[in-house]
């Protein structure tokens, strides 16, 4: 659709998207030049002359690229064309410029490469005690020395990598970070898990008095007497 195709930020998209059944006249130039003529609502005897998009060209060519947006100019041939000779066209073929330069330097769009395969993985487990940490036999030999390195402690009697809850929160999440990165460089996977709660088990119900007995003495029963 042409309406699709200004090239424009301003009163000329906006009058397309408002009247989008009013016909749209276009001016036709060299190297696949458009430029499309609408009169402008509420100013009668007035017209928005916008370019267009060129077609044939990929959505990230038009990225970090200014819209050359169109003008307003009165009902006269002459004043319309010199203006539009003047403001419009130096930004058109600047914009197209850019266009073409893009594609010619970036034909397929960026894609974000996929995390390369690695050949060991480290959970770190977040523990309900606040203590982030991993079982020493799981923690691959290769990640020990970045562990320390990052202040993790090995605690033997816990059989475990921890970084201890003492440090602050923004202090902990730099190490982590850090860790990470250090980790990932070496090839080694990082994984978060938390782990589960323990379970309390069922609750128990207090003791009761066998029939024909008497409270012990600093019972609540007691008390009340």
């Amino acid at each position: 659709m042409i309406a699709d195709r200004v090239w424009d930020c301003g009163p000329a998209n906006s009058a397309v998207q408002d009247f989008p059944d009013a016909p749209i006249p276009l001016l036709e130039g060299p190297d696949g030049a458009q430029l499309c003529v609408i009169e402008q609502p509420r100013y009668p005897g007035q017209y928005l002359v916008a370019p267009l998009e060129p077609e044939g060209f990929k959505p990230h060519h038009f990225r970090m690229v200014d819209e050359p947006n169109g003008i307003a100019v009165p009902n006269d041939p002459v004043r319309a064309a010199a203006a539009v000779t003047r403001r419009v066209l130096p930004r058109y073929q600047q914009a197209m410029d850019a266009v073409r330069h893009n594609a010619r330097t970036q034909p397929e769009p960026p894609h974000r490469s996929p995390a390369p395969e690695v050949a060991q993985t480290l959970t770190l487990i977040w523990y309900p005690d606040g203590v982030v940490g991993a079982p020493y036999k799981s923690v691959p030999e290769d990640a020990r020395t970045v562990l320390y390195g990052c202040y993790f402690q090995y605690r033997p009697h816990e059989s475990a990598f921890v970084l201890p809850a003492s440090y602050s929160t923004s202090d902990r999440a730099l190490l982590i970070q850090s860790a990470v990165r250090l980790l990932t460089a070496q090839g080694i996977g990082v994984n978060f898990r938390h782990a589960a709660p323990a379970s309390a088990g069922p609750p128990t119900r207090p003791p009761t008095a066998a029939p024909g007995t008497q409270p012990t003495a600093g019972t609540p029963s007691s008390a009340r007497r």
